[in-house]
């Protein structure tokens, strides 16, 4: 019988944001369905742009070089379309032409955004409204961050997804909440073989919680592999030690000059700036 395909595929990734030196370079990762993975490193380390790379938000040269079920993480749209794959960042937005990025706070209610939703399953809604303990009178104006955060990941999660990114989402969430929704992530994984990878920088429980972890620094890949492979958990007392560890290990050593030179742009047109441009940052490598 033929292996089932990895729900997360990175081959030899390059990547650079324009006018820099490359941030990834020969990239690789491979993860598995059902798994849960931590992705930890400094900050800067390249989470953020890894995550949003997986997402289909930044263009890389080659069809193959990233897929995720088995599809073109930014040529397939349709995994976004479907839900498959979901995305939930750190920040909840909207685009304005005259003042870019602003947040997502205006006069309406929990109630209105969350049914707002269409083709959900009601018992799933149900759930999460319970799990996330939302008043769906809550105005969007006048809530806290952490209550605004419930939202948001309440409705990131109404259709069911087979892979799931999460960037320093539960940050706004008290200890109960962030329990109970990473327990809702694992019983996703285990029931329905979903596979998520969680940015993180808090660390509290998640021994127990996740499958596999990768440390990245300065977007080179210097882990990736099962939790219970790493060698350093069985000599220490959790996960937040080990990972401190590798951390100020960092700062001890100057970090690596470019080896290459920054990536040659053509000349920025003059329309740059129009908001009617693409949002995507791209990168081709050959």
């Amino acid at each position: 019988m033929a292996e089932k395909a990895d729900a997360i595929s990175v081959c030899g990734l390059q990547f650079s944001y324009e006018g820099q030196f490359p941030l990834f370079y020969d990239f690789n990762l491979d993860l598995p369905p059902g798994s849960r993975c931590l992705l930890v490193g400094a900050n800067g380390s390249g989470k953020t742009t890894l995550l949003k790379i997986l997402a289909g938000k930044h263009m890389v040269g080659g069809r193959e070089v990233v897929r995720v079920l088995n599809h073109s993480a930014f040529h397939d749209t349709q995994l976004v379309c479907s839900g498959d794959l979901a995305y939930l960042g750190g920040s909840w937005s909207k685009t304005v032409g005259s003042a870019g990025e602003i947040p997502l706070q205006g006069d309406f209610s929990a109630e209105h955004m969350i049914f707002g939703v269409e083709d959900v399953d009601p018992a799933r809604r149900e759930k999460l409204i319970d799990l996330l303990d939302i008043d769906l009178q809550w105005r969007m104006h006048k809530v806290s961050d952490g209550q605004r955060r419930r939202v948001q990941i309440c409705m990131a999660l109404l259709v069911p997804f087979k892979v799931l990114l999460l960037d320093e989402v539960t940050v706004d969430l008290d200890v109960v909440a962030r329990m109970d929704l990473l327990e809702f992530f694992k019983e996703e994984c285990d029931q329905r073989g979903a596979t998520i990878v969680y940015a993180t920088h808090i660390f509290d429980g998640l021994e127990t919680w996740a499958t596999h972890l990768t440390y990245i620094q300065d977007g080179e890949l210097r882990k990736a592999e099962k939790l219970t492979d790493v060698h350093e958990l069985k000599t220490s007392a959790n996960l937040l030690s080990v990972v401190e560890s590798w951390l100020r290990s960092e700062t001890k050593h100057e970090k690596k000059k470019p080896t290459k030179a920054p990536v040659q742009h053509q000349k920025t047109s003059p329309f740059g700036a129009s908001p009617f441009m693409s949002s995507r940052h791209m990168a081709y490598y050959r």
